[in-house]
């Protein structure tokens, strides 16, 4: 199971060396539920991504409103725990509560943004507006 959000950013704050960073980043990946191998498809790709990835978005209703629930899967280690990242960020959350979320300031807050090569960074901003898109249209099907 995954830490919570504030846990990652704590313990974040706790590793000095971007080495130890990313090297929490790979096992928060590892930490992530399993994607099936059906959910692994051209529907579910991000676009975007230099890697594979794989996002789901299921729904279910809290008083009316739409909730988000997250998985997601990566073939390259760093990247699968950039997913986990942002499933912790985003996982649970109402549709309205995903969009007023601010994901790429958490990276920039974490020092992510200026460590991640321009490729990954690119790809983290296509699973953000991904997952904003879900929720977009999950708000519009309420």
């Amino acid at each position: 199971m995954l830490p919570t959000i504030d846990e990652i950013i704590s313990n974040f704050e706790l590793l000095d060396e971007w080495e130890e960073r990313y090297r929490y980043l790979i096992e928060l990946g590892r930490m992530m539920e399993p994607l099936p191998d059906e959910a692994h498809t051209d529907a579910n790709k991000v676009q975007g991504c230099a890697s594979q990835v794989w996002l789901t978005t299921d729904l279910d209703s809290a008083g009316g409103r739409p909730v988000l629930h997250l998985r997601g899967d990566s073939d390259a280690h760093i990247v699968r725990g950039l997913v986990a990242l942002l499933i912790s960020l985003y996982n649970g959350k109402t549709a309205s509560e995903a969009l007023s979320t601010d994901a790429l300031a958490l990276f920039k807050e974490l020092g992510l943004q200026e460590h991640l090569t321009p490729q990954r960074s690119n790809g983290v901003r296509s699973m953000v507006e991904r997952i904003r898109r879900d929720a977009q249209m999950a708000l519009a099907a309420s």
